[in-house]
């Protein structure tokens, strides 16, 4: 059996001394801390995939907390899963004693409980979303109703522009070169031609 520690950060400059305390405390030898430096969206992520290949059956893999492992409950009980069924590892999260698959409390296993845990947090999660979206919604709605207008301000046709796109008309000048004298893109100085014809009916 040996034991392993993973860590992750979301970026380059964060810290990682915390999470590097915990795996010395436990006792985990440097060369078995995997550590990535990379967002939890999901688990394409080169440590990660070298520990996974690295870890057998009856081997130990330290986490600090739930959320090193990754952000998204659904693909976090995925791996759970596949690490320690198929894999036959044990998973101790070092923060949550009952996400610990080696415990055993009152007859009940530390898998079952720790899969019990995980579908708990997920649930909880997965309701914090639905209320994130519609606490959202609901003040989008209210905004709107009272005028509130979201998104880029609409860029207004410059009192010059019709010089401009009467040169352009009569193919005196290019769309490009119209739209660099008026300090704009050329995308935008199309959409203003639109805008200007449907204004003026043409």
């Amino acid at each position: 059996m040996n034991q392993y520690g993973y860590v992750r950060v979301s970026s380059q400059d964060q810290n990682i001394d915390r999470q590097m305390i915990i795996m010395k405390e436990i006792g985990i030898e440097d060369k078995n801390i995997y550590i990535d430096k990379q967002s939890g969206k999901n688990f394409i992520r080169p440590q990660y995939l070298k520990l996974i290949k690295k870890l057998k059956s009856g081997d130990v893999l330290y986490i600090k907390s739930i959320d090193r492992l990754g952000r998204n409950y659904e693909e976090i009980i995925e791996q759970w899963n596949m690490l320690t069924r198929k894999k036959g590892v044990h998973i101790v999260v070092d923060d949550f004693p009952l996400l610990d698959t080696r415990n055993h409390i009152q007859g009940l296993t530390g898998q079952f409980i720790a899969d019990l845990v995980l579908q708990i947090l997920s649930y909880v999660a997965q309701i914090e979303r639905e209320n994130i979206h519609q606490r959202q919604a609901e003040g989008i709605k209210a905004a709107k109703d009272k005028g509130v207008r979201f998104g880029r301000p609409r860029k207004e046709i410059p009192d010059e522009f019709d010089y401009f796109y009467q040169l352009w008309k009569k193919g005196k000048i290019s769309k490009r070169e119209a739209a660099r004298k008026l300090n704009t893109s050329h995308s935008m100085f199309s959409i203003w031609i639109k805008r200007y014809q449907i204004q003026e009916n043409i």
